[in-house]
């Protein structure tokens, strides 16, 4: 995939809505992300590889806290309606 100019400017301006580690929780900044990344395409390799690694996250052996599984498992909704729109 190649990007133009202007889809660098916005992913610049973007990145800059979410908080940095250090200012935020990870399930905060995650919170943040979504709420700022909708729109922006992305291949879906990417996605399955997410839905993977977020599915493994909500494991309660991993010791998460309720706020990081809880964004994990919105993130998880997401990218599968993003991967399978419409179903």
């Amino acid at each position: 995939m190649t990007t133009t100019p202007a889809s660098r400017a916005l992913g610049r301006g973007v990145a800059q809505l979410i908080p940095q580690p250090g200012d935020t929780s990870a399930a905060g900044r995650a919170t943040a992300s979504l709420a700022a990344l909708r729109t922006v395409p992305v291949h879906a390799g990417v996605l399955e590889a997410a839905v993977a690694l977020l599915e493994d996250l909500q494991d309660p052996a991993h010791g998460a806290d309720d706020a990081t599984v809880a964004a994990a498992a919105t993130t998880v909704t997401l990218l599968r309606q993003a991967l399978h729109p419409g179903t």
